[in-house]
């Protein structure tokens, strides 16, 4: 019976309520919304505690947009945003965020709104097959059962099994037991009202909330445990003891996307040669080797390797995916984040590794360093010749002035563009690759240097890159912390996130550089068999996707400050410059 002091209330507010409630308690900083009819509740209550100081929200018109930012922000903070959205496509375009969020392991709510299931199947409007949409890359699948109970002051069984909901449905992204972080997917279908005023309890601050209760899933509640991390045929050793690594077999770490400092670590205690991705994190040490793809080419060195060590998810070379394929080699995989690797068939996956004591093979590693050097570059520009410069003979000082400015006018390439943006950053910025061609340049002539790096290579999408380095800005600019994110991406994986751009006036901006390298088109393709099997125009028409969009327009529609820079000088004086607010830098390159 509805009482006088129900009126205005909501079941589907009171259920929002508690679920949000207990996901802020443990833990979720920032929710990212999309706005909808059917998850008004959840936006409602969302915004609320904000006005609270309780939570950040971030509003964004598209799906696949909310989702790639709640991504950066869960690969950033490894603690889980929470996405809402409303019932139908809007779903769906969570798709390729999850996707990701999977194969890398990071972890991320999915809080989606839906009709309720009398309303499933019989071509109601805006209304899809929802529940177990995500499987099998979700870590739990939740199809909530429908809020009936207006609840007074957040004690009822309701708001408890909410409560609880939040609770498994947290501890399931973050990788609990022994399964990695993850996607996890709350489908909550509500009933009309759709909306109505806030419980008392929610709108206080900080108000003591009843705590979460072990119980069983309310009636209704349907779980489904996710599939895929974890499941594999991949041999394991058992118990959680380090496998302790011998000196002996001819040895070399290999550390892929998000492996992290551990990779060299191990690099440094065994005395084996470190082959560090661009985006691994682990790119730094004395033991780096450089040119490693000619390194791993070269039969006197590629080619005795007898055992490798593997941290995170190698994607940037074939030659690494060939050493990881031979059945010859022993390959070593220390569990992570992401999918289990297991391209030979027969890798070992391990918790964690030891260096046991012994010598290291010296001649080994001496083999690797010596190759190290003779293929490492130095890209910084040349020094100003001082002594010419200040030289009383005129044509001495005519010569150093001239050379010196050769050098500000010189035209950039796609190794000095990406030299100029690793040089520029630092451990208290971020550096976000995405999915071109510049990646795999900054992979093959970047030297080492300890820099915070992310990139989306669980998939290794083309998708979502401007959004998941606004996510990472956002996430590590939190509580005013210091540091400027800079993204590198071509002008295709620009344009396929541009909706990206749009940020709400009323949301504060983060320090975010975008830096693109603008050839007009896909030449990626260049490296790829397309290209010495089809024709040019074919190429050029399905591979290619040439372009010739005018980027400062498409930046001052979205209110970002533009640059377009052609010389090394004006990128680097742009880049260390104090960078406030969104900057959209364009690097003319030849195709």
């Amino acid at each position: 019976m509805t009482t006088p002091e129900d009126a205005g209330r909501a079941p589907a507010t009171d259920a929002a309520a508690a679920m949000v409630a207990r996901l802020i308690e443990r833990g979720v900083a920032h929710i990212v919304v999309s706005p909808g009819s059917r998850s008004q509740a959840l936006a409602l209550v969302a915004a609320a505690a904000e006005t609270s100081g309780r939570v950040r929200v971030h509003v964004r018109i598209d799906e696949r947009v909310a989702g790639f930012t709640a991504l950066g922000i869960g690969r950033e903070s490894g603690v889980p945003a929470a996405v809402v959205c409303t019932s139908g496509t809007a779903v769906a375009n969570l798709m390729p965020a999850a996707l990701e969020a999977h194969h890398a392991g990071v972890p991320l709510l999915l809080l989606t709104a839906d009709r309720p299931p009398e309303l499933r199947g019989v071509g109601a409007n805006q209304t899809t097959r929802q529940p177990g949409l995500f499987q099998p890359a979700t870590r739990l699948d939740i199809d909530a059962p429908v809020p009936d109970t207006i609840d007074a002051d957040g004690s009822s069984e309701q708001s408890r099994m909410f409560r609880r909901l939040a609770d498994e449905a947290f501890d399931a992204a973050l990788g609990a037991g022994t399964r990695p972080a993850g996607p996890v997917h709350v489908n909550l279908p509500f009933r009309e009202p759709l909306a109505g005023a806030l419980p008392a309890w929610f709108e206080v601050s900080g108000a003591d909330v009843p705590a979460s209760q072990e119980e069983e899933p309310a009636s209704g509640a349907l779980y489904q445990g996710g599939g895929g991390i974890g499941e594999s045929d991949i041999p394991e050793e058992s118990g959680t003891a380090p496998l302790l690594l011998t000196q002996g077999p001819r040895t070399v770490v290999i550390a892929g996307a998000d492996a992290g400092a551990d990779a060299e670590r191990v690099s440094h205690e065994g005395g084996w040669p470190l082959i560090a991705e661009i985006v691994s994190g682990a790119r730094f040490g004395r033991l780096l080797v450089h040119g490693y793809r000619q390194a791993l080419s070269d039969p006197e060195l590629g080619g005795r390797v007898e055992r490798v060590v593997v941290w995170g998810h190698p994607t940037l070379s074939r030659e690494i995916t060939a050493l990881l394929r031979r059945d010859d080699v022993e390959v070593i995989a220390i569990r992570g984040p992401g999918e289990p690797l297991n391209l030979n068939g027969r890798t070992t996956a391990v918790d964690a590794v030891a260096v046991a004591p012994g010598d290291a093979d010296r001649a080994w590693l001496g083999e690797w360093m010596r190759a190290s050097r003779a293929a490492s570059v130095d890209l910084s520009p040349p020094a100003p010749d001082a002594d010419g410069l200040a030289s009383a003979v005129p044509r001495e000082r005519l010569s150093a002035v001239s050379a010196e400015l050769d050098v500000l006018r010189a035209p950039l390439d796609r190794a000095a563009l990406v030299d100029a943006v690793w040089r520029a950053s630092w451990p208290h910025d971020r550096l976000v690759f995405g999915s071109s061609r510049l990646v795999r340049v900054a992979d093959q002539v970047l030297g080492g240097k300890k820099v915070p790096v992310h990139a989306n290579r669980g998939l290794a999408g083309i998708d979502g890159t401007v959004a998941t380095a606004t996510g990472v800005a956002i996430a590590s600019q939190d509580e005013g912390r210091p540091g400027v994110t800079r993204v590198l991406l071509g002008d295709l994986a620009l344009l396929h996130d541009v909706g990206a751009l749009l940020l709400p006036a009323a949301e504060a901006e983060p320090r975010i550089q975008v830096i693109v390298g603008n050839d007009g088109g896909g030449t990626i393709f260049d490296g790829l068999e397309v290209a010495s099997v089809a024709d040019a125009a074919t190429i050029d028409r399905v591979q290619y996707t040439p372009q010739a969009v005018r980027l400062e327009h498409l930046a001052l529609a979205y209110g970002w400050e533009y640059r377009r820079i052609t010389t090394r000088a004006a990128l680097d004086q742009a880049l260390t410059s104090p960078a406030g607010g969104r900057q959209l830098i364009e690097v003319p390159l030849e195709r």
